[in-house]
Protein backbone atom coordinates (compact mmCIF):
# COMPACT_ATOMS: atom_id res chain seq x y z
CA UNK A 1 0.00 0.00 0.00
CA UNK A 2 3.04 2.07 0.62
CA UNK A 3 2.60 5.12 -2.15
CA UNK A 4 -1.27 5.49 -2.37
CA UNK A 5 -1.38 8.17 0.17
CA UNK A 6 -0.15 10.53 -2.51
CA UNK A 7 -2.79 9.36 -4.38
CA UNK A 8 -5.71 10.65 -1.92
CA UNK A 9 -3.87 14.18 -2.18
CA UNK A 10 -4.74 14.43 -5.75
CA UNK A 11 -8.19 12.58 -5.66
CA UNK A 12 -9.29 15.96 -3.44
CA UNK A 13 -8.22 18.13 -6.02
CA UNK A 14 -9.55 16.14 -9.00
CA UNK A 15 -12.76 15.46 -7.09
CA UNK A 16 -13.19 19.13 -6.60
CA UNK A 17 -12.86 20.03 -10.51
CA UNK A 18 -15.18 17.19 -11.08
CA UNK A 19 -18.03 18.38 -8.47
CA UNK A 20 -17.17 22.44 -10.53
CA UNK A 21 -17.77 20.56 -13.86
CA UNK A 22 -20.89 19.11 -13.14
CA UNK A 23 -22.55 22.19 -11.13
CA UNK A 24 -21.49 23.75 -14.76
CA UNK A 25 -23.16 20.85 -16.64
CA UNK A 26 -26.50 21.51 -14.57
CA UNK A 27 -26.44 25.18 -15.39
CA UNK A 28 -24.72 26.87 -12.32
CA UNK A 29 -22.48 29.89 -12.99
CA UNK A 30 -18.56 29.23 -12.88
CA UNK A 31 -16.29 31.49 -10.51
CA UNK A 32 -13.81 33.28 -11.55
CA UNK A 33 -10.26 30.98 -12.39
CA UNK A 34 -9.20 32.29 -9.27
CA UNK A 35 -11.93 31.77 -7.17
CA UNK A 36 -11.49 27.67 -9.13
CA UNK A 37 -7.96 27.75 -8.64
CA UNK A 38 -8.24 28.21 -4.34
CA UNK A 39 -11.04 25.65 -4.45
CA UNK A 40 -8.89 23.51 -6.11
CA UNK A 41 -6.32 24.08 -3.70
CA UNK A 42 -8.17 24.30 -0.14
CA UNK A 43 -9.30 21.08 -1.46
CA UNK A 44 -5.92 19.58 -1.30
CA UNK A 45 -4.26 22.01 1.84
CA UNK A 46 -5.61 19.44 4.70
CA UNK A 47 -3.70 16.75 3.79
CA UNK A 48 -0.63 19.03 3.17
CA UNK A 49 -0.21 21.41 5.82
CA UNK A 50 0.50 19.27 8.60
CA UNK A 51 3.77 17.80 6.62
CA UNK A 52 4.55 21.72 7.30
CA UNK A 53 6.49 21.18 10.85
CA UNK A 54 7.62 17.63 9.61
CA UNK A 55 9.68 19.73 6.93
CA UNK A 56 10.70 22.17 8.58
CA UNK A 57 11.63 20.81 11.72
CA UNK A 58 13.14 17.21 10.49
CA UNK A 59 14.88 18.78 7.34
CA UNK A 60 17.35 20.28 9.66
CA UNK A 61 18.44 17.00 11.33
CA UNK A 62 20.19 13.70 9.68
CA UNK A 63 16.78 12.12 8.26
CA UNK A 64 16.25 15.37 6.00
CA UNK A 65 13.73 14.63 3.43
CA UNK A 66 13.86 10.91 3.95
CA UNK A 67 12.10 11.67 7.23
CA UNK A 68 9.61 14.01 5.57
CA UNK A 69 8.93 11.20 2.37
CA UNK A 70 8.79 8.25 5.23
CA UNK A 71 6.23 10.23 7.43
CA UNK A 72 4.02 11.45 4.15
CA UNK A 73 3.92 7.45 3.19
CA UNK A 74 3.34 5.77 6.81
CA UNK A 75 0.93 3.74 7.91
CA UNK A 76 -1.01 4.91 11.23
CA UNK A 77 1.64 3.89 13.98
CA UNK A 78 4.49 3.20 11.14
CA UNK A 79 5.82 7.09 11.64
CA UNK A 80 8.99 7.86 11.67
CA UNK A 81 10.44 9.24 14.74
CA UNK A 82 10.46 12.75 15.21
CA UNK A 83 11.13 15.44 17.88
CA UNK A 84 7.69 15.67 19.91
CA UNK A 85 7.32 19.13 19.37
CA UNK A 86 7.14 18.12 15.36
CA UNK A 87 5.18 15.15 16.51
CA UNK A 88 2.45 17.75 18.53
CA UNK A 89 2.64 20.18 15.48
CA UNK A 90 1.77 17.72 12.35
CA UNK A 91 -0.92 16.18 14.46
CA UNK A 92 -2.75 19.16 15.47
CA UNK A 93 -2.39 20.73 11.95
CA UNK A 94 -4.03 17.34 10.69
CA UNK A 95 -6.58 17.51 13.46
CA UNK A 96 -7.27 21.47 12.92
CA UNK A 97 -7.39 20.63 8.80
CA UNK A 98 -9.71 18.15 8.92
CA UNK A 99 -12.28 19.22 11.63
CA UNK A 100 -15.68 20.82 10.61
CA UNK A 101 -15.94 22.45 13.89
CA UNK A 102 -12.37 24.51 13.16
CA UNK A 103 -13.85 25.00 9.42
CA UNK A 104 -17.18 26.53 10.65
CA UNK A 105 -15.97 28.88 12.81
CA UNK A 106 -13.88 30.06 10.11
CA UNK A 107 -16.31 30.31 7.28
CA UNK A 108 -18.95 32.35 9.83
CA UNK A 109 -15.98 34.47 10.71
CA UNK A 110 -15.31 35.11 7.11
CA UNK A 111 -18.66 35.61 6.50
CA UNK A 112 -18.95 38.32 8.99
CA UNK A 113 -15.84 39.93 7.88
CA UNK A 114 -16.84 39.54 4.07
CA UNK A 115 -20.45 40.04 4.24
CA UNK A 116 -20.36 37.31 2.00
CA UNK A 117 -19.75 33.59 1.77
CA UNK A 118 -16.12 33.23 0.94
CA UNK A 119 -16.69 30.58 -2.07
CA UNK A 120 -13.53 29.11 -2.29
CA UNK A 121 -13.86 27.47 0.89
CA UNK A 122 -15.80 24.86 -0.41
CA UNK A 123 -12.61 23.23 -1.17
CA UNK A 124 -11.75 22.85 2.40
CA UNK A 125 -15.71 21.75 2.84
CA UNK A 126 -15.77 19.24 0.14
CA UNK A 127 -11.97 17.87 1.61
CA UNK A 128 -13.51 16.57 5.58
CA UNK A 129 -16.94 15.98 3.02
CA UNK A 130 -15.17 13.43 1.24
CA UNK A 131 -12.38 12.30 4.51
CA UNK A 132 -15.37 11.49 6.67
CA UNK A 133 -16.56 8.61 4.79
CA UNK A 134 -13.38 7.61 3.10
CA UNK A 135 -11.27 6.90 6.18
CA UNK A 136 -11.42 4.13 8.45
CA UNK A 137 -11.02 3.94 12.53
CA UNK A 138 -7.44 1.75 11.65
CA UNK A 139 -6.50 4.46 8.75
CA UNK A 140 -6.36 8.08 10.34
CA UNK A 141 -9.89 8.71 10.77
CA UNK A 142 -10.88 12.19 10.46
CA UNK A 143 -11.47 13.85 13.35
CA UNK A 144 -14.24 15.81 12.34
CA UNK A 145 -15.44 17.00 15.78
CA UNK A 146 -11.89 18.45 16.41
CA UNK A 147 -11.06 19.69 19.23
CA UNK A 148 -14.29 18.42 21.46
CA UNK A 149 -13.09 14.90 20.20
CA UNK A 150 -10.41 12.87 18.15
CA UNK A 151 -12.77 10.16 17.38
CA UNK A 152 -13.99 10.01 13.72
CA UNK A 153 -16.27 8.17 12.09
CA UNK A 154 -15.23 4.57 10.77
CA UNK A 155 -15.64 5.07 7.26
CA UNK A 156 -14.39 3.21 4.09
CA UNK A 157 -10.27 3.08 4.25
CA UNK A 158 -10.00 4.75 1.06
CA UNK A 159 -6.37 3.13 0.20
CA UNK A 160 -7.79 -0.45 0.13
CA UNK A 161 -7.05 -1.24 -3.53
CA UNK A 162 -10.60 -1.96 -4.44
CA UNK A 163 -11.61 1.54 -3.10
CA UNK A 164 -8.83 3.25 -5.18
CA UNK A 165 -9.74 1.39 -8.14
CA UNK A 166 -13.60 2.32 -7.89
CA UNK A 167 -12.67 5.58 -6.85
CA UNK A 168 -10.49 6.74 -10.15
CA UNK A 169 -12.15 4.73 -11.98
CA UNK A 170 -15.26 6.99 -11.04
CA UNK A 171 -12.87 9.91 -11.64
CA UNK A 172 -12.38 9.07 -14.85
CA UNK A 173 -15.67 8.05 -16.25
CA UNK A 174 -16.61 11.29 -15.04
CA UNK A 175 -14.40 13.46 -16.09
CA UNK A 176 -14.70 11.31 -19.52
CA UNK A 177 -18.56 12.42 -19.59
CA UNK A 178 -17.89 16.15 -19.15
CA UNK A 179 -15.25 16.10 -21.80
CA UNK A 180 -17.44 14.04 -24.03
CA UNK A 181 -20.14 16.50 -23.16
CA UNK A 182 -18.52 19.70 -23.65
CA UNK A 183 -17.57 18.44 -27.37
CA UNK A 184 -20.77 17.20 -28.09
CA UNK A 185 -21.78 20.57 -27.30
CA UNK A 186 -19.36 22.86 -29.63
CA UNK A 187 -20.63 20.35 -32.07
CA UNK A 188 -24.01 20.61 -31.99
CA UNK A 189 -25.82 23.81 -33.80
Amino acid sequence: LEGWQDMDIVAHGWWMGVGLGVAARAGYPMPSPRTIGLMVGLAVVPDLVHLLPVALGELQRAGGWGTVRDYALALPGAEPPMSATVEWLAHHLHCIFHSAVVAGVVTLALRAVLKRWWLPLLGWWSHIAIDVFTHSADFYPSPVLYPFTYRGFDGIAWNRPDFQVLNYGALIAVTLWLLWRRRSSRDSP
